[in-house]
């Protein structure tokens, strides 16, 4: 169930980073205008996760009773709310991008930049969330290899779109471009996202594993499935928004040292996001698995999943944090020529991983409180590690202390372990078990 979402997920990651090679080419600002627009476009993402957490466990634990016309129901019930949402999201955006902007840049060039990036992301935001409906219904009654081929599609396709989009001059083919600029890059990423949707979504409702959601359920609300996506992952989805949110006043406390350093987080983000991101995969399979065996009453077997998951997730995060801290000069190099982005870049990669493994273990367990519909560990595990520990030290560090930037970074490592500590907790007291939707 795992392995290939994690395979196309890391596809996914991949385009992120080959795309931030190529923005990289423009300039700096590029890099900062487009990783800006990308911390605040993630905070509207909280809105997807509420319905997308809830879908996993309503779908899954459907699926697993066989109660195929709930699950039936419950798929086009979540790819409908997810388009509304989407919605509400992409006008919010639209309205207060370029305020938001400014508070992260001062540089007109930087602003510029990321509105030209991220109004045309902002104006296909339904279908990127559709396209996450259509992905998580399949992962949640056992088909994960669909979605993995439809990522590896879309990542591959965004991998030659990019270059075609963006240069008046297709590096190495040298074959003639659109010459869009970041916006080239933008749109690069909505036509590939487009295509896979229409391929996934024609296949799920074509029908599988005896599931044939109907276009016609599309267009019809259910109190009770519809009261259930919003209630039963909204805890989860706070805690995003709080993650997302706290993930700006990071960015915030790191503007404050210059454009270079956001460029050098920014960077290190998608590398941090390349790396991870199979763990991401891993985790949405074995979510799955809980929901279903759970719904077969098999808390036991829950268990057993759960652990086998935090001792893969860990050992994963450790050999990645090996990679990160021996290369991490030659994988910022990838991205900038820039002297002072490189060094501050590899400040970032060495000193923010020294938490991970332990965080790693927690998030790896920390599936059966998704599989399970109990979802408010999530938000004491966003609230504690990122509220209470990590921004009130980097304002002590950057406001009170006036430290260097090297204390930002290890600001990430004491709120992951606090983040590991709470995970631990909400998993030994059970109520998980007890848990179902």
């Amino acid at each position: 169930m795992g392995l290939p979402t994690a395979i196309g997920f890391s596809f996914q990651m991949f385009y992120d980073v080959v795309d931030l090679f190529w923005i990289g080419k423009i300039s700096s600002e590029a890099i900062a205008g487009v990783g800006i627009f990308s911390t605040v476009f993630w905070v509207v993402e909280a809105l997807n996760e509420v319905i997308g957490v809830s879908s996993i466990s309503l779908i899954s634990q459907s699926f697993g009773k066989k109660d195929y016309k709930r699950t039936n129901l419950a798929i086009e019930q979540t790819i409908t709310f997810k388009f509304l949402v989407a919605l509400l999201g992409s006008f919010f955006l639209y309205v207060f991008l370029k305020p938001i902007l400014g508070l992260f840049s001062e540089e007109n060039e930087v602003i510029s930049l990321g509105i030209e990036y991220g109004y045309i992301r902002i104006f296909f935001l339904p279908i990127m969330f559709s396209s996450y409906s259509v992905n998580t219904a399949l992962r949640s009654i056992g088909d994960s290899k669909t979605p993995m081929n439809l990522m590896i599609l879309s990542s591959i396709l965004n991998i030659i779109l990019d270059p075609i989009f963006m240069f008046e001059k297709v590096p190495i083919l040298g074959l003639k471009g659109l010459n869009l600029g970041v916006s080239g890059a933008a749109w690069a990423t909505i036509v590939s996202q487009t295509v896979a949707f229409l391929i996934g979504f024609y296949f799920l409702f074509s029908g599988i594993e005896n599931i044939k959601p109907s276009i016609k359920g599309l267009f019809k609300l259910n109190w009770e499935i519809d009261k259930k996506l919003i209630t039963i992952g909204l805890p989860n989805g706070f805690e995003v928004f709080m993650r997302n949110m706290s993930g700006a006043i990071i960015l915030y406390f790191v503007s404050r040292y210059g454009t270079t350093a956001v460029s050098a987080y920014t960077i290190g983000g998608r590398i941090f996001g390349f790396l991870f991101m199979p763990l991401m995969g891993l985790l949405m399979g074995g979510s799955a698995i809980i929901g279903q065996t759970l719904g077969a009453e098999k808390v036991e077997r829950a268990e057993k999943v759960a652990k086998v998951s935090g001792w893969l997730t860990a050992t994963l995060t450790f050999i990645f944090v090996i990679l990160i801290v021996v290369f991490a000069p030659e994988m910022m190099q990838l991205f900038t020529k820039e002297s002072e982005i490189i060094d501050i870049g590899v400040l970032f990669l060495r000193y923010s991983v020294i938490g991970l493994v332990f965080l790693g273990y927690g998030i790896g367990i920390s599936i059966v409180f998704t599989g399970s519909g109990y979802n408010m560990p999530y938000f004491f595990m966003s609230l504690f590690s990122r509220w209470i520990v990590q921004i009130p030290l980097m304002y002590i560090f950057s406001y009170i202390l006036k430290l260097s930037i090297i204390w930002l970074w290890l600001s990430f490592t004491f709120g992951d372990i606090a983040e590991f500590l709470i995970a631990i907790y909400f998993y030994k007291k059970g109520d998980w078990k007890y848990k179902r939707v």
